[in-house]
């Protein structure tokens, strides 16, 4: 069995995904995990999907025909991550809107060898004052000897600096 990453970017209108499931299917693919969304205005997102190894190839025409369409997809091969080592945090932070959030963020974590494995972002108006507030979340593989409050100390460390609230949770 094959297992790739479909990764798209589109113009955003109805029928994309049918059109790409229905690839998918014809090429006898089985559709696993998927993040799709509008963002920016267009049609964007990940796909996670297994089929034979010696149809990999009709796939790549089917997905060649959603092309035509408008929808411009790459495929790559997964990985195997069967061996990731150490504990899952679920990570969020809200504040206000400001240059340079995810950056301090993400320095912090890489500073520490910690690995982001999905960050979702979005700014939407504070219900009170109407100011643009900033939200992340965040589910984050830490490495073997580096535990959760670790990380919370280096977060809360800048957390005052970027004027933020943040948590972490261990995942089960």
């Amino acid at each position: 069995m094959a297992t790739l990453i479909l990764s798209i970017v589109g113009s955003d209108r109805p029928g994309l995904t049918e059109a790409l499931a229905g690839a998918v299917l014809s090429a006898g693919g089985n559709w696993l995990e998927s993040h799709l969304s509008r963002l920016g205005g267009l049609y964007v997102g990940s796909v996670l999907v297994e089929l034979e190894a010696v149809e990999v190839e009709r796939l790549r025409e089917a997905v060649r025909a959603v092309d035509a369409h408008g929808l411009e997809v790459r495929i790559a091969p997964a990985l195997d991550d069967a061996g990731v080592a150490g504990d899952a945090v679920d990570f969020s932070l809200v504040g206000q809107d400001r240059l340079g959030i995810v950056h301090q963020v993400s320095a912090v974590l890489s500073g520490l060898a910690v690995n982001i494995e999905a960050l979702d972002t979005r700014v939407e108006a504070e219900p009170h004052s109407g100011a643009p507030l900033f939200r992340m979340q965040a589910r984050l593989r830490l490495p073997p000897g580096v535990a959760a409050g670790q990380v919370q100390a280096a977060l809360e460390a800048i957390s005052g600096e970027i004027m933020v609230d943040i948590s972490l949770t261990r995942l089960a």
